[in-house]
């Protein structure tokens, strides 16, 4: 029977532990989209997870949609990564980079006046995030044919990047409305091409997207994050059971080593549906306790549980869960902004005192 703190073989990388840290943006990249040293504090403390996958990380300009996000696409944005990823290797850990384009999730102002993109011309609903004053999510260009390629590129040139920053492998972000997502679901993609209507056709820009990436990486050290009944950004679709069972076993054709999913409420079941379609591991999260996260993994519903805002206020995580050590409350005020408050100042459950070093993980 698997345990929590088991080592575990994910794909082509093998782990220490099955406790995961979910990718989570923290808006704290340096200007140019740059990871910082601050950043290279701030994973470094937490690599005692058995995985990091990064805050989402932009693979083009084009891609982005919140201010002080990292990218992936220059030499300054890479040279950054390779001293977070060395940082974490220093201490045992793994890290993969969450590779990101949000599509319509974006605004003018992030795109240097440009029109954010979809799959087809309808609106995000809501307000843009973070920016202020507050304004609603402008009605994105649809992409024409001929540009789709491009993008694809763009992740296939981003997984090079990561490469060449020493992640150990690629997440991609086919999650929480953002553009892929859009593409699967038909809420949001109402294209007339090969790109829209059917299933395959809506799931072809995620596979040619993991076709380019493995290219470059082999698909055991590429995971696809994935969230089937999730609404975030307006996203939804008519059929989520049979749109995600079809990804999975596609995903599971092309032997991608993991799949990332957030579960919604009471929709557990569909993840053992994928489970059962995918040969791959898989990586639960959504609000996992650790009974219940040593329960998933000892019977074998999942390989390992991803672990999001308790690993903001609890640097040493794996530590506190193996310990029985209480966990520290986190500070949503934090969140997002600027400078080190609410990012690396929170204390080790062994010294309980701020980890402002890398000695404690």
């Amino acid at each position: 029977m698997a345990n929590l703190f088991d080592p575990v073989q994910l794909g082509a990388v093998a782990l220490r532990n099955r406790i995961v840290m979910a990718p989570m943006t923290r808006t704290r990249a340096s200007e140019g989209r740059v990871p910082n040293d601050l950043m290279r504090l701030y994973y470094s403390q937490r690599a005692g997870a058995g995985l990091i996958l990064t805050e989402a990380t932009s693979v083009s300009p084009q891609g982005v949609g919140y201010p002080n996000t990292p990218g992936i696409w220059s030499s300054a944005q890479v040279d950054g990564w390779r001293k977070i990823t060395s940082a974490v290797h220093d201490k045992g850990g793994k890290i993969f980079v969450q590779l990101w384009h949000v599509g319509r999730v974006s605004d003018p102002e992030h795109l240097n006046g440009e029109i954010p993109v979809a799959p087809s011309a309808i609106a995000c609903a809501g307000h843009v995030s973070l920016l202020r004053p507050k304004r609603n999510y402008v009605v994105p260009r649809a992409l024409h044919a001929e540009e789709i390629p491009r993008i694809i590129q763009d992740f296939a040139d981003a997984a090079g990047h990561a490469r060449d920053a020493g992640f150990d492998g690629i997440e991609i972000h086919a999650a929480n409305g953002y553009l892929i997502d859009q593409f699967l679901q038909d809420g949001t993609n109402k294209r007339q091409d090969g790109y829209g209507g059917s299933i395959e056709n809506r799931a072809r820009f995620l596979m040619e997207i993991v076709d380019a990436c493995s290219s470059v990486w082999g698909a055991g050290r590429i995971g696809v994050h994935l969230s089937p009944y999730g609404t975030a950004h307006g996203i939804h679709d008519s059929d989520p059971d049979t749109l995600f069972t079809y990804v999975a076993r596609e995903l599971s054709r092309r032997s991608v080593g993991f799949l990332f999913l957030r579960e919604a409420p009471g929709h557990e079941d569909l993840t053992d549906a994928i489970r059962s379609e995918f040969d791959g591991s898989l990586i639960v999260n959504q609000d996992y306790t650790l009974d219940r996260a040593e329960q998933v993994v000892a019977e074998g519903r999942a390989d390992a549980v991803a672990f999001g805002r308790p690993f903001i206020s609890n640097p040493d995580l794996v530590r506190r869960l193996k310990t029985g050590a209480p966990l520290q409350p986190f500070d949503t005020s934090t969140f997002y902004g600027d400078g080190p408050a609410g990012y690396v100042d929170y204390s080790c459950c062994a010294c309980d005192t701020p980890i402002l070093n890398e000695a404690c993980s």
